[in-house]
């Protein structure tokens, strides 16, 4: 009798992730722009929905930043990593992707923060910023597909707008962030229904081999992360 049930992601848990936000949280440098969880997380999502893929050795040193302790260490945390990487693309092939938020602490009480996964998502972008710029110039149903992420990002100060946008009200922000792994679906879908083309990539490529200018740090934000 074969085995017919399904197999879920292999995400990490809890105290999986609880280690991998501490490890990053302890090596964070003030005033550096290091990503820490929800960032990362942000980071990886992009690249897991975008149109190129981007290998670990180009996104690495976007989380890390110093050399390890020692090799038991340095294996752990890479682990870590992959584990968290492959877990959202096989979160999204099964409709159960979440993302990992940031907690922060107001006068109310604590409430739920995307400004560190945006940040996260934006450098994502980045990393092939010439794909995603050209085809977001040229096919404004992406840019649709993506507005929940853009209003979030331009409300948390991490992508600037040429017109002035009031804040979105506590109902709007959590409405956007109760879309956003719809939208990484849907953005996942558009890329490999309309993948780049080889103008585009040769355009990315020249874009590599020009890059040289490090991300500007992200606004800086306290809290935790929330999954």
């Amino acid at each position: 009798m074969s085995d017919t049930t399904t197999q879920w992601p292999s995400s990490l848990d809890d105290s999986e992730l609880d280690e991998l936000d501490v490890y990053l949280r302890t090596h964070a440098q003030e005033g550096e722009g290091h990503l820490l969880l929800d960032g990362v997380h942000g980071l990886l999502s992009a690249l897991a929905v975008g149109p190129v893929q981007v290998l670990p050795d180009e996104w690495l040193p976007e989380v890390l930043h110093e050399p390890f302790a020692d090799e038991n260490e340095g294996n752990r945390v890479l682990a870590l990593l992959a584990k968290l990487n492959d877990s959202i693309t096989a979160e999204l092939d099964v409709d159960a992707y979440e993302p990992i938020l940031g907690e922060v602490d107001t006068e109310a009480g604590p409430v739920l923060s995307a400004a560190g996964w945006c940040e996260g998502f934006s450098r994502g972008i980045d990393l092939r910023a010439a794909l995603w710029e050209k085809r977001l110039a040229d096919d404004p149903s992406l840019m649709e597909v993506l507005g929940p992420v853009m209003a979030l990002a331009v409300d948390e100060g991490i992508l600037s707008a040429e017109a002035e946008f009031e804040k979105l009200s506590d109902e709007e922000y959590d409405e956007c962030l109760a879309q956003l792994p719809a939208v990484l679906a849907a953005v996942n879908q558009y890329w490999h229904e309309h993948p780049a083309t080889e103008a585009e990539l040769d355009a990315q490529h020249r874009a590599n081999e020009t890059r040289t200018e490090p991300h500007p740090p992200p606004r800086q934000r306290s809290g935790h992360w929330v999954h």
